[in-house]
């Protein structure tokens, strides 16, 4: 007589995912039975992994190690006709396809070094700063760090995703989302910076959905989508990612490093989150970092560049230029904003000529450089001054516009051969300083010839 299932398993009171992977070697070990067949045997086998999963229970404090064996014991039968194949095709998340299968390992030290005695917060915590955290983050974005609840990175991480945690916030142990908690404080969605985290740990079940991710910086003045770095199937990434998650979004809980330096271990006041964080905490948005180019700031462009950067621009005090808010349509009011945006850095000539740079994009992405000052928002407000006509400039023309030609052009930096300053008097000089202007917007040729048309008139008065 054939010795009982549950007689063959023996998974003690661990459901570890060592304990797991014990047992399952224990599985395949089974000795084929005189009188049996292969084909029977591997059936057999199957019915003692998923027994055996059934039966594991929580004695352990690590984490339910998941499997498919175990979400066939657990779900119906609709759900057990599916586990094959949603394992196997392991997606990462997605606005088509959120479903984000990321189990993990427990508590631990560091693979291959000498347990610190650190396990649980008790101890005093290593200090960081947001911007090592999210460097560190980014070192296994780009090294692409395959997904693994068993492996270990180099630097001695688990490769799942509360051991990626546990790597850019510098514990000296591999944690899980049991435990993270314990090295922060919660803290309001809405004071998130970059390095904090949003934790989602399933406490009637740690093996289902249980996720964590860095946040990164807001994507947008929304607040709606954040830069997520995370690790998951296939490999670690950052991508921009609805607020908390793509599932189970209303479970996530926003965390801050209580070892942080260099910021607050508290929610800010929410009246603090404005530009001021922006300048503090877009380090990394990810989704809107990379510059697209000049041509996607071009008249008649139409892209979702162009809404982005009026957002941002918004954000930094350009509100007054936009009548109606930002769109995807490249426009005056745009180009206007970025100009004031950029003398408010500073910058004159042809690098505040309203159109971004690579160096306008990066200071408006990470929030960084100075805002847009209130004088330069009052100024949006007044209407520019008309395009006189061809015929008020040149050789033997005087009158007020060409003066105010002349306060306009020493204003954005290209004054320098009118020595005596402006005047309503047409003068070689101010030609020159028109040429200078034009030359400034990449024009050659007839287009520089230095008398303004039409289009150096609107450039010139943003």
């Amino acid at each position: 007589m054939s010795v009982p299932v549950f007689e063959e398993y023996e998974p003690g009171d661990c459901a570890c995912s060592g304990c797991v992977r014990q047992g399952r070697a224990r599985a395949r070990g089974l000795p084929l039975r005189e009188g049996s067949r292969p084909a029977a045997r591997g059936a057999h086998r199957a019915l003692v992994l998923i027994t055996a999963a059934g039966m594991l229970g929580s004695g352990c404090a690590g984490v339910l190690a998941p499997s498919a064996a175990a979400d066939s014991a657990t779900a119906g039968p609709e759900a057990r006709a599916s586990v094959g194949a949603r394992v196997a095709a392991d997606r990462p998340g997605d606005p088509e396809d959120p479903e984000t299968d990321t189990p993990q390992g427990g508590q631990g030290p560091l693979h291959g070094l000498p347990a610190p005695g650190q396990t649980g917060g008790q101890a005093v915590l290593p200090k960081t700063t947001r911007t090592a955290i999210i460097n560190r983050a980014k070192s296994w974005v780009a090294a692409k760090v395959p997904y693994s609840m068993t492996e270990y990175w180099s630097d001695g991480y688990r490769q799942d995703c509360s051991g990626y945690v546990s790597m850019a916030w510098g514990l000296a142990s591999n944690e899980w989302t049991g435990s993270l908690a314990n090295f922060g404080v919660r803290i309001d969605r809405k004071d998130l910076q970059p390095g904090d985290i949003l934790l989602f740990h399933n406490l009637t079940d740690p093996a289902k959905g249980s996720h964590v991710t860095i946040f990164g910086g807001w994507t947008d003045y929304t607040h709606t989508y954040y830069v997520a770095y995370e690790q998951t199937k296939p490999s670690t990434r950052k991508r921009a990612t609805p607020m908390a998650y793509w599932t189970n979004s209303s479970s996530y809980v926003a965390y801050r490093y209580k070892g942080l330096v260099g910021g607050t271990t508290t929610g800010l006041p929410a009246a603090t989150t404005t530009t001021a964080t922006v300048a503090a905490t877009a380090t990394a948005t990810a989704a809107g970092a990379f510059y697209p180019g000049r041509s996607a700031f071009l008249p008649g462009a139409v892209n979702r560049y162009v809404a982005q950067l009026g957002r941002l621009l918004v954000e930094r005090g350009a509100k007054s230029f936009y009548g109606q808010g930002p769109d995807p349509r490249w426009g005056e009011a745009d180009r206007r904003a970025t100009a004031e945006f950029q003398r408010a850095q500073g910058w004159t000539g042809a690098e505040a000529d309203g159109t971004p740079g690579p160096d306008t994009w990066r200071r408006l992405v990470n929030g960084t450089g100075k805002d847009i000052p209130r004088a330069g928002a009052v100024r949006a407000a007044r209407t520019p001054p008309a395009y006189p006509g061809g015929g008020s400039f040149g050789p033997g023309r005087s009158n007020p516009h060409i003066e105010t030609l002349g306060r306009q052009l020493a204003a954005r930096g290209f004054g320098r051969h009118s020595a005596a300053g402006p005047r309503p008097l047409w003068s070689e000089a101010v030609r020159r300083n028109v040429e200078e202007f034009q030359r400034a917007q990449g024009w050659r040729g007839g287009a520089a010839d230095g008398i303004p048309g039409p289009e150096t008139w609107r450039r010139l008065f943003p």
